[in-house]
């Protein structure tokens, strides 16, 4: 009782976030090592990071592994490992984001049909237009179908002047249905021999990252994801009220629109690289407020973080339970966040 005085509350929780950031960086780098060294060839950490020093500066290292080692860590599994990383804290900010400006504990970045317009898109390519855009076809029309999917739903909000968080939620679940109506209404006419694909993507897999398409979620993801750490304070005030948000000069349901956008903007990215991945943006902000309290200053980075190692280590289970098979991620996310989240539940319940 008598350490604690004299000792400002902002000061403390100040620290005890440096040491919540720095713990996660360093478990982060830890989980992206073993996470490149297992697999159906193990590699020793020495040689990851031995072939990532080789690639930065060639020859700083002196070359004790195969080529075929140096394939398997630089052309697969490091593409792999930042990709699991840049997914991750991408839904988890979404989440964040969402269940701020929402005032919903259940949101998440499928909250408005953006993941299914994502699905649609995929879809379409998967069963029906062909890859007449190289390897880039099916990301650029799960992008497309989900930012279109987000465009519909800010229309219907418009159109039944259903700008308030409850009825925004509602617009989206309808729109959700609708689209995922669509898409199985693609899956019905497409080739029956081609839909295992379709459905593996829908479960979610990380396995076709590239180097030269890391390049498209990195940037909006640095660039989404540092405007909606600029709008912390915003974020605070809407998770008190729309009344309380107004009083502080903030434009509500314009601000909830831009955040939604960014959101889809971010998913929509996220899931044409990805696929599907379930229950990271809804778990991730509710684990990181009870360790960080809910202040967004610390939410959102700590959401992004923990998102990252959260599913590097759904895609280190995804690769090792069922090896040499790669088992779909998002079957991992559901089993551990329908499991965390009841946890949480009913840790609240009991509090």
């Amino acid at each position: 009782m008598t350490a604690d005085v004299g000792t400002p509350v902002p000061m403390r929780r100040k620290g005890g976030t440096v040491a919540f950031v720095l713990c996660g960086l360093t478990l982060l780098l830890a989980s992206l090592s073993f996470a490149i060294s297992v697999g159906a060839v193990a590699v020793p950490a020495g040689t990851v990071w031995g072939v990532f020093l080789n690639r930065l500066s060639p020859g700083f290292v002196e070359q004790t592994w195969s080529q075929g080692r140096e394939a398997i860590v630089w052309n697969i599994r490091f593409p792999r490992a930042l990709l699991a990383m840049m997914v991750g804290a991408g839904l988890a900010l979404v989440g964040a984001s969402l269940q701020a400006v929402t005032r919903n504990p259940l949101a998440d970045p499928h909250l408005l049909g953006i993941s299914s317009g994502g699905a649609f898109g995929a879809i379409l390519a998967l069963l029906h237009t062909g890859l007449f855009l190289g390897l880039l076809t099916v990301p650029l029309l799960a992008f497309a179908g989900a930012l279109g999917a987000t465009a519909i739903v800010l229309a219907v909000s418009r159109f039944a002047d259903a700008t308030s968080a409850d009825r925004l939620v509602l617009a989206g679940v309808a729109v959700s249905f609708i689209v995922m109506a669509a898409a199985n209404v693609l899956i019905f006419l497409g080739d029956p021999r081609a839909t295992h694909t379709v459905v593996f993507w829908m479960l979610g897999g990380l396995g076709l990252a590239q180097w030269d398409q890391l390049i498209y979620p990195l940037v909006i993801l640095c660039i989404c994801g540092a405007w909606l750490v600029s709008r912390s304070a915003a974020l605070n005030a809407m998770t008190v009220g729309d009344e309380t948000a107004s009083t502080l000069g903030i434009p509500v349901a314009r601000f909830r629109l831009v955040v939604f956008v960014v959101g889809a903007l971010i998913t929509g990215v996220m899931v044409a690289f990805s696929g599907i991945i379930g229950f990271v943006g809804l778990m991730v902000p509710h684990v990181v407020r009870m360790l960080v309290g809910g202040d967004y200053r610390r939410v959102l980075p700590g959401s992004a973080l923990v998102g990252a190692i959260l599913l590097l280590w759904a895609d280190i289970a995804a690769r090792t339970v069922m090896a040499p098979e790669d088992m779909p991620i998002g079957i991992v996310t559901g089993l551990v966040g329908g499991v965390g989240f009841i946890w949480i539940l009913a840790r609240k319940r009991g509090a």
